[in-house]
């Protein structure tokens, strides 16, 4: 089906031929170099024969887009054996000197060279005609007639190429968008049904509950509170892989210490066995989203609870100096191996997670795309004692 619409698609082929810049040229020499009248670049199926490309100075008048029948013509030979078809002198050639067609069009020179493509697929011919007799059944004309067809072939599966290329690119991008919104949409569905989940935990966590209950509402806050997490990034993802990329906004309702504080009091509600020690040295104020930092932040810290050694406490320090902003995160734990620093930032990446730390691999990947939306970065330094995470923000 895919040859059969290609095989039909004349417009198209009269547009690809008509980007090729050398064509115009190209029939312009013929017609020079052999003293010939009408040169065409023809593209010919069995059925059909239209002119692609004409240089016309003898007003046979068939034009770009001018139709020929195909039985009229001497193509069949040409498109069916590869051959080449020339005559000097109608009138004086045994083979063609009775043929229809230069009778029918009157003519007494003919050359036909095919173009065929890279593929093998014959696309048409390269032709030149005149009612006077030329010099054109000769090695160096044939010669000359087929280097100037292969030229045109080589630069029509170059268009070829470059068009299923961009239509590839297209179907791959509008696939891309459709996967993309389908998340963003899922993400928004989401919302409702677990915002009204953890408020029913919290209030049962308000009443008077047994130590079984209470421990089960509790399980039932907590996974709330992870899954609005996963929610965020998938939209966050969603988001930036769709063009918008991470949103800013610079009015901020409270200052970045409180914002950062604010991140560690949630996570130790969350996880009240972890220690978690902070060193704030925050002198000037921070010029960025700090919604997005701590939520930055919260992922780092987030992942480092997940993956450090449970019994020792995670080390948090945010500082502002001359050379900017400076948050670190440090945790005890296993060496982050290099192989896996180079893939820790790009989505769905994980690296090796044990039971109970599964997640979508999205957190460090939103965690540095928040930090190139603040012109900063992020970086990994990790050994046998701690790993440490560290997030900067230039002046």
């Amino acid at each position: 089906m895919e040859d059969l619409a290609r095989a039909n698609d004349f417009e198209k082929d009269i547009e690809d031929i008509n980007q090729i810049p050398a064509v115009a040229t190209i029939l312009e020499v013929i017609c020079n170099t052999t003293g010939m009248g009408y040169a065409v670049v023809a593209r010919v199926t069995k059925d059909r024969w239209i002119a692609c490309a004409v240089n016309d100075k003898i007003n046979f008048g068939l034009g770009i887009g001018g139709e020929l029948q195909v039985e009229t013509t001497l193509c069949h030979q040409v498109m069916d054996f590869h051959q080449t078809v020339a005559i000097d002198h109608v009138s004086k050639d045994p083979i063609y000197s009775d043929h229809h067609t230069p009778k029918m069009y009157g003519l007494q020179s003919y050359i036909s060279i095919p173009l065929i493509l890279k593929n093998g697929d014959f696309f048409g011919t390269l032709c030149a005609i005149d009612p006077k007799p030329a010099l054109v059944n000769n090695e160096k004309t044939i010669n000359t007639f087929k280097l100037f067809a292969e030229l045109i072939a080589y630069n029509l599966d170059a268009i070829h190429n470059l068009n299923e290329a961009k239509t590839k690119l297209t179907e791959e991008k509008q696939n891309a968008e459709t996967r993309e919104q389908f998340i963003a949409i899922l993400g928004h569905d989401l919302r409702n049904p677990v915002n009204a989940i953890s408020n029913a935990a919290q209030v049962m966590l308000r009443g008077s509950l047994d130590e079984r209950s209470r421990r089960l509402a509790k399980v039932i806050q907590d996974s709330t509170i992870r899954t609005k997490g996963l929610i965020d990034n998938m939209l966050d993802f969603a988001s930036g892989r769709l063009g918008g990329g991470i949103k800013l906004n610079f009015e901020n309702n409270k200052n970045l210490k409180d914002t950062l504080s604010q991140v560690v009091t949630e996570l130790k509600m969350t996880y009240p066995d972890q220690e978690i020690i902070t060193i704030f040295n925050l002198e000037t104020e921070v010029k960025g989203d700090h919604k997005r930092i701590a939520q930055l932040f919260s992922n780092l810290l987030g992942n480092a609870i997940t993956h450090g050694e449970k019994e020792t406490p995670i080390i948090v320090k945010a500082a502002t100096g001359s050379d900017g902003f400076e948050l670190c995160v440090i945790n005890k734990g296993n060496k982050i191996q290099p192989e896996t620093i180079l893939h820790l930032f790009k989505p769905f990446s994980r690296g090796k997670v044990h039971q109970g730390q599964e997640g979508l691999g999205l957190g460090l990947y939103i965690a540095n795309e928040i930090a190139n939306a603040h012109n900063g970065n992020i970086r990994v330094d990790s050994t046998d004692e701690e790993t440490c995470f560290i997030f900067q923000i230039p002046s």
